[in-house]
């Protein structure tokens, strides 16, 4: 099954996975950065129902990106006073040019889609240099044997998710990100919330 036709089933009931408290407090912690800076134009890539709308401050310009219209549909109530346009695209193929946005939001995105080096390699290309990233999923720790999570991801990645990516894998492929922080977020640090800065 396709991501997109995976997404549209899922679209119903996926707040009723992802928004418990403990995503809600990790969404606002990876999201603080953006109150800390001027106006600036923020993707949100893989906004998925909107989640991350209400924890977002006012002052920037938002583009809302998700592969599916079904998703999008259901973020569209939650904009709220948001300046917010609406795209349905590819987070691995964004139809953006080069150093368009001044910040790039990657909440439960990175470890979802087939080849999370694309989604990075995609974010990295289209964020200004010295403009941020901001990630917020679930990675194995490196050297990690994680039988059961590595067992699952063939039958999750069908269905919704993959359960088997290194975050420091995927980084290595795209060598113009450099590491801010990197801190655990909840399941015994499974999820993380990363903070990435494009340096060239």
């Amino acid at each position: 099954m396709s991501l997109e036709r995976s997404y549209t089933l899922l679209s119903p009931f996926y707040d009723l996975v992802v928004a418990r408290a403990a995503f809600a407090r990790a969404r606002q912690a990876s999201l603080r950065p953006l109150d800390e800076v001027g106006p600036s134009h923020v993707l949100l890539s893989g906004v998925g129902t909107g989640l991350d709308l209400p924890h977002l401050p006012r002052a920037h310009r938002y583009v809302a990106l998700d592969l599916t219209r079904a998703m999008l549909t259901r973020a569209l109530p939650r904009r709220g006073a948001l300046d917010i346009d609406w795209i349905q695209g590819d987070s691995e193929a964004l139809p953006f040019g080069h150093e368009v946005f001044d910040h790039v939001v990657l909440h439960l995105i990175v470890a979802v889609v087939p080849h999370p080096e694309r989604v990075l390699a995609e974010a990295a290309r289209v964020v200004k240099t010295g403009g941020t990233l901001l990630v917020f999923d679930k990675f194995l720790a490196r050297g990690s044997r994680s039988i059961l999570r590595r067992m699952l991801s063939p039958i999750a990645s069908r269905i919704a998710t993959r359960t088997d990516v290194v975050f420091e894998n995927v980084l290595e492929a795209v060598p113009r990100l450099r590491v801010v922080s990197d801190e655990p977020a909840f399941a015994r640090g499974w999820f993380r919330l990363i903070r990435l800065q494009k340096t060239e």
